[in-house]
């Protein structure tokens, strides 16, 4: 069944608030350039590090991702919290750092292209879920990610690590 014009212009709409800006800093400019040094400090009373907070937002987008294109019946959640935030304050390497800001990109870019999809249906709820639609889904990551990109970019500040 062909999709309506308002079908088309609220699937543009959707893919703007996956990436970010418009109003708030992106993922890619929060996360772009921390010093290695200040990817696991975590500045007197703020709850997370950087490193913390690009992990949870990796770790829980992925959730929501494969939530979204579980077809088989066998998505299984991660176990709360430890299955949405990392072990450890720091990135046990650059390459985990990288490999973190990677994953995040590549996730969001299979997301965007099912919302962009007119094959998937965005208000259909999921068979496998209680409710939830892929427009649920998607706005949820969008939130959720800038939510926390907020926290990075205070937790920058603090630090004297964000570009004035």
């Amino acid at each position: 069944m062909p999709r309506s014009r308002g079908d088309a212009a609220v699937r543009a709409h959707v893919l703007a608030l996956l990436r970010g800006g418009h109003a708030h800093a992106t993922f890619a400019q929060a996360t772009a350039r921390v010093p290695r040094k200040l990817r696991g400090a975590l500045p007197r009373r703020a709850e997370h590090t950087i490193w913390q907070l690009v992990e949870h937002i990796r770790l829980g987008q992925r959730d929501i991702l494969d939530f979204s294109r579980n077809t088989t019946g066998t998505y299984r959640a991660p176990k709360w919290p430890e299955g949405y935030w990392p072990a450890t304050a720091a990135p046990p390497s650059d390459r985990a750092w990288t490999a973190s800001l990677r994953a995040i990109g590549t996730d969001l870019r299979a997301l965007e292209k099912m919302v962009a999809d007119p094959a998937h249906d965005l208000l259909t709820p999921f068979p496998w879920g209680d409710g939830q639609t892929l427009l649920r889904e998607t706005l949820l990551v969008a939130d959720h990610t800038a939510y926390h990109v907020g926290q990075i970019v205070v937790v920058r500040r603090i630090l004297g690590a964000w570009p004035t």
